[in-house]
């Protein structure tokens, strides 16, 4: 008895690169993504909200280390001014928790709809900056960790003796939560880098040529969004970003290396040097006599056309 084989169709992802899906069915996909990721975030939610509390605690550390902070019962002490601020505190370090354990889940859904457009080295430029971005931001997250517990203890320091200090919970969470944004960003940075030189637009001796203009700008963007006005959360920011610039201009050498920039025929010569002009040319002599053309007759007349036999049309 013979079995007659299935042949297989092209799959979702190739009629997608090649075009032959239709518009409704680009739509159905986006909607079927979307349903899942919305499923992977709504479960990462509720493991979120169940984890709410250890993170709080490890948020609230920095300033619970501090001899400043203020203990009661031996329990670190914050403040809580309305009646559901706890509460609805819990629901966004939830949704932050189940946003980053989802985050493999809701990336892909993402990714698969996007990379059928892509072509084969941009998908593989993605999956190379998609992988740095992650410890890049997670190492930004964990240096606001510790510039956290110096600028709460220089903010702490300059108050008076006198006065009783009590951190309101919402408004240190957030504080906490904003620098740690703030520096997860910055530390994409050098990705920024390395785009401009993977796509040709700046060459990795370019790059390090703007190293002056580059720390100038480090320093200053530290000092804007570093929140407290103590000079070690700036330092310590500015300083991270120059070395992670170095070595992205380090990458880009190998880069540039590897693909061969810098050793074409006319690399490192001006436009005038490659096609200098020449002002040596022989002189232009005067050309031959040119005759002047004779009149045009006058045309002969033309003969009147021969009558139509009447008994046939055009046509016969």
């Amino acid at each position: 008895m013979a079995f007659a084989l299935r042949k297989r169709g092209p799959s979702t992802f190739e009629r997608a690169a090649d075009g032959s899906m239709t518009l409704i069915e680009h739509v159905r996909e986006l909607r079927n993504r979307l349903f899942r990721a919305s499923v992977a975030i709504l479960i990462g939610f509720g493991f979120g909200f169940w984890l709410a509390k250890p993170v709080l605690h490890l948020l609230q550390q920095p300033y619970c280390d501090l001899p400043q902070a203020r203990y009661v019962d031996g329990k670190c002490e914050f403040v809580q001014l309305g009646p559901a601020d706890l509460f609805l505190l819990n629901l966004k370090v939830a949704l932050w928790v189940g946003l980053i354990v989802a985050a493999p889940i809701w990336l892909y859904q993402l990714w698969a709809f996007i990379a059928p457009g892509l072509h084969r080295h941009e998908r593989r430029y993605a999956y190379f900056f998609t992988a740095l971005a992650a410890p890049l931001f997670a190492a930004g997250a964990v240096l606001a960790y510790f510039v956290t517990a110096k600028g709460l203890e220089f903010l702490l320091s300059i108050s008076d003796s006198e006065i009783s200090t009590t951190l309101e919970i919402t408004k240190y969470i957030s504080f906490v939560t904003n620098l740690i944004l703030l520096f997860g960003v910055a530390f994409e940075f050098p990705l920024v880098v390395l785009m401009l030189n993977f796509v040709g637009i700046a060459s990795a001796k370019r790059l390090l040529s703007w190293w002056r203009v580059a720390i100038f700008v480090f320093f200053a963007f530290s000092a804007v969004v570093t929140p407290t006005p103590d000079p070690f959360g700036m330092t310590a920011l500015a300083i991270c970003l120059s070395a992670l610039y170095f070595g992205a201009v380090g990458i880009a050498f190998l880069n540039d290396k590897r693909r061969g920039r810098g050793k074409e025929i006319y690399a490192g010569i001006d436009d005038d040097e490659v096609s200098p002009l020449e002002f040596d040319a022989d002189p232009v002599v005067a050309g031959q006599r040119v005759d002047s053309t004779a009149p045009i007759g006058v045309p002969e007349p033309v003969a009147p056309p021969a009558p139509i036999e009447r008994r046939y049309d055009d046509m016969t």
